[in-house]
């Protein structure tokens, strides 16, 4: 099987007075793993529908390998879906529930079996062929509606919130083998979910979607590493966001990497730096200045958003020793909240000028941890230049 390449040509959908597709564009590679990525409500369960053919744009085309499918019904088009209720025949067994879209098309008796167990096979559930539905698990019914949707050899397979209804382990466990299936039988896979960690884990690439807009479209790396708006920082993953403006922008070399921009930041919320031993006391209005490297020049006085990862920050229970470097950040505050999950802790710091800021700390090795940070403990937390981001859109 060879997959298709997908392209939505300018695709708008409306309900009424609700728009729920709003202009949108892009192209999925052949063969790609790609995920449509977002809060409930924000269009990409409409344009997996439309993809699929279940529903037709207002405006806008797509395209499955430059053929524009847009008028060809669900049946016609080289696609099928799999749904999160499974949608199998209560009263068929596992055998005639995948067998069911080959009797439709009145294929062949030896023909019918040898797919039937092929994709059985593929979906690891050769033992179970005579089974109903009923006496299967959960991520079993969800292995056989994948079977049925590949039997007939759709250059698209598209996944519409395919693990919603399992439990958290189960999810992880059949979230892999979609990985791996994909990887045997190299189609174009289009995957919707809520879930940031599930697009993260097998995307190719994702389109992060919000109120029928795509907001941004890219690898699992740069979606999280490099965000291109408020709500993508916030919304992949957990992160701290500030909003800043920008006080000075001159290039910068770092060894061994592009040339970029060193950016100071006016950022209020994050109040005053902490004094390190033989700094010279500085203004209050300086004190308020970070610095964040990024590979486009920033005007001065341009607003944006500052973000940096909790993960990113280092917290201790001494002053940091810099060794004179100018391009780390530091703060000192006091423990509001420590969290322990088991393989990190989470620490809420309230800053001195009041403002909350998160830090995580990996469990790497007890006997190399270090003093134990406990709730009320005064703090100093710090980061690299490199390891903020800047967020020139700020959504409103």
């Amino acid at each position: 099987m060879n997959g298709s390449t997908v392209s939505i040509d300018h695709v708008s959908k409306r309900f009424g007075d609700f728009v729920a597709l709003d202009d949108i564009c892009f192209t999925i590679k052949q063969g790609e793993f790609f995920s449509l990525l977002g809060p409930s409500g924000c269009g990409k369960t409409t344009l997996l529908r439309i993809i699929a053919g279940f529903d037709f744009p207002d405006e806008g085309a797509v395209l499955f390998d430059d053929k524009n499918v847009e008028k060809l019904p669900a049946n016609k088009r080289e696609s099928n879906t799999v749904f999160q209720n499974y949608a199998l025949f209560p009263h068929l067994t596992v055998y005639e529930n995948v067998a069911f879209p080959l009797r439709l098309k009145k294929v062949d008796k030896k023909t019918v079996d040898e797919k039937v167990r092929k994709y059985l096979h593929l979906v690891q559930l050769d033992q179970h062929i005579f089974k109903k539905p009923n006496q299967l698990s959960g991520g079993q019914r969800q292995r056989v509606a994948i079977a049925r949707a590949l039997i007939n050899e759709p250059k698209v397979l598209l996944l519409d919130e395919p693990l919603s209804a399992l439990d958290a382990k189960l999810r992880s466990s059949l979230l892999l083998d979609l990985d791996a299936l994909h990887d045997k039988i190299g189609i174009t896979f289009i995957f919707v979910t809520h879930d940031q960690s599930e697009a993260l884990a097998v995307s190719d690439r994702i389109a992060v979607m919000n109120a029928g807009h795509v907001l941004q479209i890219g690898t699992p790396f740069e979606i999280y590493e490099s965000p291109a708006t408020q709500f993508v920082a916030q919304f992949i993953g957990e992160t701290n966001l500030f909003e800043s403006s920008v006080v000075e922008c001159v290039p910068h070399q770092t060894p061994g990497k592009d040339p970029d921009f060193m950016v100071t930041l006016n950022t209020p919320a994050l109040g005053l730096q902490a004094q390190l031993k033989g700094d010279t006391q500085a203004t209050k209005e300086e004190d308020k200045n970070i610095l964040v490297t990024d590979y486009e020049h920033t005007d001065v006085g341009q607003k944006v958003c500052f973000t940096i990862r909790p993960e990113k920050i280092r917290i201790t229970l001494e002053e940091p020793d810099v060794h004179g470097r100018k391009d780390i950040n530091v703060f000192k505050g006091v423990v509001e909240e420590p969290v322990y999950t088991g393989f990190q802790s989470k620490f809420y710091v309230r800053l001195e000028n009041g403002s909350i800021i998160k830090v995580f700390k990996q469990h790497v090795n007890y006997l190399d941890d270090g003093p134990e940070i406990q709730w009320k403990d005064t703090v100093y937390v710090s980061w690299s230049a490199e390891d903020g981001y800047i967020v020139e859109d700020i959504d409103k």
